[in-house]
């Protein structure tokens, strides 16, 4: 487990590697469209974090659209992103990443009105969370995801000082380690 945990973030290939340096650069729907293509399309042995990524950058592509284009159909997108979210976590079961990353996918669900049932929705977003939370300390897409939920139910207080961690915890975050360090567009979107 640690080991898939601290290896999140690199890839043997030097390409994807690269790639994954790109997200913090994104900031057009073509710039997620490229991420996800490069992700999805990649011929490689960790197939779990090219889906991971694949995964991620349709994440961010949903999140942008729902900010910049609320009219556009974004349940697709989420969709695609939970699907190949759940093909990662086939292969990395306790990959904290990985279900906080289907913890954000299933958050977003719920706030682009695409679930019928936002109830169930929510329970799945705080079992993916809570799986996530015995391996992640300090994650900023963790604090991001309760800054949301805490916003979603009225507590605006508890949401900006959520909000405010996210972001030191994306200044403070080494983007040299083994932990991802996508996701410093979502802070301030919403």
């Amino acid at each position: 487990m640690a080991g898939s945990l601290m290896n999140a973030q690199f890839f043997s290939d030097q390409t994807l590697q690269q790639t994954v340096l790109q997200f913090d650069t994104a900031k057009t729907e073509n710039d997620y469209d490229m991420l996800f293509s490069k992700f999805s399309e990649a011929k490689t042995s960790e197939k779990w974090q090219a889906n991971y990524y694949a995964a991620a950058a349709l994440y961010l592509k949903t999140n942008f659209l729902l900010k910049n284009s609320p009219n556009s159909p974004l349940g697709d997108p989420n969709e695609s992103a939970r699907k190949l979210a759940m093909q990662a976590l086939a292969s990395e079961k306790n990959n904290g990443e990985v279900n906080l990353l289907l913890a954000l996918i299933h958050f977003q669900k719920i706030r682009i009105k695409t679930t019928a049932d936002p109830q169930k929705e929510l329970k799945t977003v705080t079992s993916f969370m809570n799986k996530a939370e015995t391996t992640l300390k300090n994650n900023p897409r963790l604090s991001f995801l309760k800054a949301e939920m805490a916003e979603k139910q009225g507590n605006k207080v508890e949401a900006i000082k959520l909000y405010q961690k996210a972001a030191q915890e994306f200044e403070t975050s080494n983007p040299s380690s083994s932990s991802p360090n996508w996701g410093k567009q979502l802070i301030g979107t919403n």
